[in-house]
């Protein structure tokens, strides 16, 4: 029997999503319809201006957001934002330094020292474990 090979296809959403752009600022054209995986591969590998421009001025999708500012999606939404920022507001967020920013970034230092440590902390007790000691001490 022969087999018979689909072309896998995906929603604008997640093509976009893949592509780290805010799907409402994408071209009509690639909003209505379905992008193949060879046509996502083809956009990531030879993108055309209207997704150069889209990644180099925005406006960007909140991780791309909270990504370009150092804190996470959370912490977006605790500081009340909520919608796809442009470049500058961006960097005219990290200029200004608000008072709730450099508190995000702080929360998200202490994440990721954390996550450090734990990984650190189970790395040492596989070894032990590999080495037929007690995994816990």
């Amino acid at each position: 029997m022969k087999s018979h090979q689909t072309t896998q296809t995906m929603k604008p959403a997640t093509a976009a999503k893949k592509l780290g752009v805010y799907l409402p600022a994408t071209p009509a054209e690639f909003q209505e319809g379905v992008v193949s995986r060879a046509e996502l591969n083809e956009l990531q590998a030879n993108p055309p201006e209207w997704l150069r421009e889209l990644r180099h001025n925005g406006p960007h999708p909140r991780p791309v957001v909270a990504a370009k500012l150092g804190v996470s999606i959370a912490g977006l939404a605790r500081a009340g934002i909520t919608e796809a920022l442009t470049t500058e507001q961006i960097d005219a967020l990290k200029q200004d330094q608000p008072e709730w920013l450099e508190k995000e970034r702080a929360t998200q230092a202490g994440v990721r020292k954390e996550t450090a440590r734990l990984k650190k902390r189970n790395a040492e007790r596989a070894a032990r474990a590999d080495q037929g000691g007690d995994p816990r001490d």
